[in-house]
């Protein structure tokens, strides 16, 4: 390996350690903002929206040094496959991110209504999106196509606690129309929590393609089924 290629390389490595970053501060950001609703805290809802920025700014440098490296480099093969994969694995956490700010929102109104129990499917929901989502990124920094694939299996499970959590909600506000206001942001909780699986479901589709060449977005693995 030349110096070129051996200095290519170490700026690739600097991208998985800057999505690691990443990663961490979306999944700690998730964590606080389920909490916040938890617990009706708004000191834990403040902190998650202040602390989006970082989320953002990391998602700049990488996307930054990835498109320096396309243009200067001109990567081919796996090495094309690891920057554009890495590419929209930054925006698909900087997503999650946004996700978080959204649940702490509805923290917030939450905590000024009268205390209401979250659904136990909700906080089922809320553990399996932080697990697909932790599980996706190692798959992505092992270079684990099995492990992807393994994520995009368990979003159906979090498809079906979301309907389950929205005809609960439905069946209690019907029954009693001062639950409306705090039942929809419940409601806004879970939608937000299942859009993070989505997101956990394209880093692990990601993963593959970079692994394999594969694309199993759409189910194109399966003949579009």
């Amino acid at each position: 390996m030349n110096e070129g290629q051996r200095h290519f390389h170490e700026e690739l490595s600097q991208v998985k350690v800057r999505l690691l970053a990443m990663s961490g501060e979306a999944e700690a950001a998730l964590c606080l903002a389920v909490d916040s609703v938890l617990e009706r805290d708004l000191d834990k809802a403040k902190r998650v929206i202040a602390g989006d920025k970082v989320i953002d700014a990391l998602e700049v440098e990488v996307e930054g040094q990835c498109i320096r490296l396309l243009a200067t480099q001109q990567p081919m093969a796996r090495d094309l496959r690891m920057l554009t994969s890495a590419l929209k694995i930054g925006n698909d956490l900087e997503r999650v991110g946004d996700h978080a700010v959204n649940i702490a929102q509805s923290a917030e109104r939450l905590a000024q209504s009268r205390p209401i129990t979250p659904e136990p499917e909700m906080i089922e929901m809320a553990k399996l999106a932080r697990g697909m989502l932790a599980d996706a990124i190692e798959a992505f920094v092992r270079e684990d196509a099995v492990a992807g694939r393994d994520v995009c299996r368990r979003d159906d499970k979090v498809d079906a606690l979301h309907n389950s959590v929205f005809r609960i909600l439905l069946t209690h506000m019907m029954e009693d129309p001062h639950m409306i206001s705090a039942g929809m942001d419940l409601f806004l909780v879970s939608r937000n929590l299942e859009r993070v699986a989505d997101l956990a479901t394209n880093i692990g589709e990601e993963v593959v393609f970079l692994v394999e060449g594969k694309s199993i977005k759409h189910h194109a693995e399966d003949g579009g089924s």
